[in-house]
């Protein structure tokens, strides 16, 4: 595998994650526009998109294969409880 068949590969595995952050980062920003009013888009996407990113690659390793739902549900909680916590404490 040459180095750039391994990035399609790595860009294939994290972009899910990378799309449901954005998503989730948006949603939030627009829906509950003064409890995150203090947060930046790039803060917000960044906390998204890793938490998404970090679920993505444990789910990976815990399950030795890609694409399980498990995985997908600890996803969609760990991006919850992250853009929770920073609309709770984030503008400290």
């Amino acid at each position: 595998m040459g180095a750039l068949d391994l990035l399609w590969h790595w860009l294939g595995l994290f972009a899910l994650a990378i799309d449901f952050g954005v998503l989730a980062a948006v949603g939030a920003k627009l829906l509950w526009r003064r409890r995150y009013a203090a947060q930046t888009w790039p803060r917000l996407l960044l906390a998204a998109c890793g938490s998404a990113a970090a679920v993505m690659l444990a789910g990976l390793l815990v399950f030795e294969r890609d694409g399980r739902m498990a995985t997908y549900l600890s996803m969609a909680l760990g991006v919850a409880l992250t853009l929770a916590w920073l609309g709770r404490h984030g503008s400290r």
